[in-house]
């Protein structure tokens, strides 16, 4: 890389000129500090019952009908195809990520449980799981899982900006979110 080349004394007089009559500002912004979500710690306990609870789901017997053309795609019946189309858009920008690189099929159940539950959990409403290519075990197992569990909407494979064929974006259902009432 080239250093700067340095202003002419034509340029830094023409600045001083367009300068004149300016003074410096003071700093008067004021940084506030990120407010923390008022969410309770929640036990130890409560997040692995709830983890084992969404991956108890996902079974391998199970063979759920997707489409085997194109691109890996679910949208559960009550769900618009639209938000498909969105997914696969990218319109949808994924809030959490997960990633299955190096888990075995059991471990990477779990994850995706614990997954959904923290979703759930934290209202997020859309995740994108980055399964990976390797040996294709669970890029093929990954979208079976997911179409069996009842909180997920629909999953698109992702844009390549959040991972192309080697993720997916998911859409999972959350309650509203209400704040809690001040006393």
């Amino acid at each position: 890389m080239s250093k700067k080349q340095p202003l002419s004394a034509e340029d830094q007089a023409l600045f001083r000129g367009l300068m004149t009559g300016t003074r410096k500002l003071a700093q008067d912004t004021i940084v506030h500090k990120p407010q923390k979500k008022n969410l309770a710690v929640v036990p130890q306990k409560k997040l692995i019952s709830e983890q084992m609870d969404a991956s108890h789901y996902f079974s391998d017997e199970f063979q759920p009908l997707l489409a085997e053309e194109g691109p890996t795609r679910y949208v559960r019946s009550d769900v618009s195809h639209y938000e498909l189309k969105k997914l696969r858009r990218g319109d949808y920008t994924p809030e959490i990520f997960l990633d299955l690189h190096g888990l075995t099929q059991r471990q990477a159940k779990e994850e995706l449980g614990a997954l959904i539950a923290a979703c759930r959990r934290e209202h997020i409403f859309c995740a994108s799981v980055m399964h990976g290519h390797g040996k294709h075990v669970l890029k093929q197992q990954s979208p079976l899982w997911l179409a069996q569990h009842p909180m997920v909407m629909a999953f698109h494979q992702a844009p390549k900006l959040f991972g192309g064929d080697a993720a997916l974006l998911v859409l999972i259902e959350v309650e509203e979110w209400m704040p809690p009432e001040l006393p």
